[in-house]
């Protein structure tokens, strides 16, 4: 006769969840990415559609922090019980890139506070300042780790064709967000000269990614989604210059470019749905915001009005794309899907 297993012998749900722990890379950082852009977005067009806007942009900033926070519990616990893991990640050809996505985070959080609660208390304005600031250093780190990490040779760890792809815009171009943040709150010339950081190294990487198409083939079809972070650069430099208040016609320009690697990136879809549903799909979430966010923004512009109607479209489909990413991330956690070794 069998008798059932000893109550002792099977892991409790908190065991099981700090051992799946293990697999949580960095890159889920890109949720508070992604919520944090679709907030973003929705604060751009209040202007279109007033207080419901504001008040969806204020859910959509309170739901980042909430992700942002759980995720910064999930971490310290990983780094605690699988500290192997995490040294996996920063070795890793591609992972290691994400690790940018905490200060990205970080910045587009004060970014939200910073357009939402400026001025209104003198103790949270330091807050976000000093939350601004350790964002910057941590993203400067990040940028000189990964490009010095390039020149080392290909057998430390070193740049190669085969692991190029679009997630190294992340630690490097990241920079130019600087100013979306750091001009509100005084810190100008830092932000300004961060934001060149990421300008120069721009044009470089977009033209390393395009080699490396012609060096090592097309990307492989589960990072397939990862092509829409080309519009991620265009973005973040066009919101930027606005902040800086820089020649209209420049932001025009740049408003084309992004423009531009939009319908590129909608010739890959047929490539992205081929493959089920993983974190990578994230990559699509937070550039589709960041050039919603910009559209919207140009729309207000001298000359922009015919952008409403596409902007407004943009916004609702942004909306949909995330919010259907989040049920499938929450589907995926039940089911066990998410949270396991890579394949």
């Amino acid at each position: 006769m069998t008798t059932p297993e000893s109550p002792h012998h099977t892991p409790s749900r908190t065991t099981r969840t700090i051992a799946s722990l293990e697999y949580l890379a960095p890159a889920w950082f890109a949720l508070v990415m992604g919520w944090c852009g679709l907030s973003q977005a929705w604060l751009k067009a209040s202007d279109i559609f007033g207080d419901m806007a504001l008040g969806l942009g204020l859910v959509g900033a309170a739901f980042s922090l909430f992700v942002f926070v759980l995720l910064c519990i999930a971490c310290v616990i990983r780094l605690s019980a699988h500290p192997h893991a995490v040294a996996a990640d920063l070795r890793h050809p591609v992972r290691h890139a994400f690790m940018a996505t905490l200060p990205i985070s970080i910045w587009l959080l004060v970014s939200l506070g910073v357009h939402l609660f400026w001025g209104t208390s003198s103790t949270l304005n330091t807050l976000l300042t000093f939350a601004w600031c350790v964002g910057s250093i941590l993203e400067i780190a990040a940028t000189v780790w990964v490009v010095g990490r390039w020149l080392n040779s290909a057998e430390n760890g070193g740049f190669q064709w085969a692991t190029f792809t679009p997630v190294f815009f992340i630690p490097v171009v990241g920079n130019v967000l600087a100013p979306i943040g750091g001009v509100p709150i005084g810190l100008e010339n830092w932000a300004t000269a961060q934001f060149g950081v990421g300008l120069f190294f721009w044009p470089i990487l977009q033209t390393m990614l395009f080699v490396r198409v012609g060096q090592a083939g097309p990307l492989p079809a589960r990072m397939a989604p990862t092509w829409f972070i080309a519009l991620v650069p265009p973005s973040l430099v066009g919101l930027s210059l606005l902040q800086l208040d820089a020649p209209i016609a420049l932001v025009w320009s740049v408003w084309g470019i992004g423009a531009f690697f939009l319908a590129l990136v909608l010739t890959k879809i047929h490539t992205i749905r081929e493959h089920a549903f993983g974190m990578p799909y994230w990559a699509t979430s937070f550039p589709s915001a960041a050039f919603t966010a910009f559209t919207l923004r140009m729309s207000q512009e001298s000359g922009g009005a015919w952008l409403e109607l596409p902007a407004t479209v943009m916004l609702a489909l942004t909306s949909l794309l995330i919010l259907g990413l989040t049920l499938q991330t929450w589907r995926g956690l039940r089911h066990g899907h998410l949270l396991v070794p890579e394949k």
